[in-house]
């Protein structure tokens, strides 16, 4: 039970995030649609001089950690080192482009000026998303902390046909001759 610890903790995150950044990509799509026809009068839009931006972004978080969670859900179903590189590296990815998200969404507070409700709504989702991704990444790399709680990163017999075995020639031309 437990070697799933973190397993069990990083499948909820996964999900939970997952839905989130459905929810960002429809409404920052909705809003940098209507940002872009100039509808900024809108009763559910409004904005200041951060809104493009912070779309922007927003967008590009949500579509970046959406295919993470496509490698991170791959990496849950199977639980070995080698999709724990490619879930990690997609999920930091994520972050990093949540986290200026994230600093854009606190800049358009600062701004002020009205915003709309599916506005602030991104915004506030943005800025969950930002602490949420960072803990699902940390229970990812929890395995580097103890092997206990993942598949870990060193795997000395993984490719190599175990520990002290020595690659066999297949066949072919050798330095001495053709090998049978």
């Amino acid at each position: 039970m437990v070697s799933t610890s973190a397993r069990s903790v990083a499948a909820p995150l996964l999900y939970l995030n997952l839905i989130m950044y459905f929810i960002v990509l429809g409404f920052s799509s909705w809003c940098l649609n209507r940002y872009i026809n100039g509808q900024t009068a809108h009763p559910s839009m409004g904005g200041n001089g951060a809104t493009g931006h912070f779309l922007t972004f927003a967008i590009l978080a949500a579509v970046l950690g959406i295919v993470s969670k496509v490698a991170g859900g791959q990496h849950l179903r199977v639980w070995r080192n080698d999709s724990l590189a490619a879930a990690c590296s997609s999920a930091i990815v994520a972050w990093a482009v949540t986290a200026l998200a994230f600093g854009l969404a606190c800049k358009e507070i600062n701004v002020g000026g009205w915003r709309g409700w599916r506005l602030r709504m991104v915004e506030a989702f943005v800025i969950i998303l930002a602490f949420t991704q960072l803990l699902y990444v940390l229970m990812l790399h929890a395995g580097l902390v103890n092997r206990a709680y993942g598949p870990g990163y060193r795997d000395s017999d993984y490719g190599f046909g175990g520990p002290g075995t020595q690659p066999v020639s297949k066949g072919g031309v050798t330095a001495g001759g053709v090998a049978v």
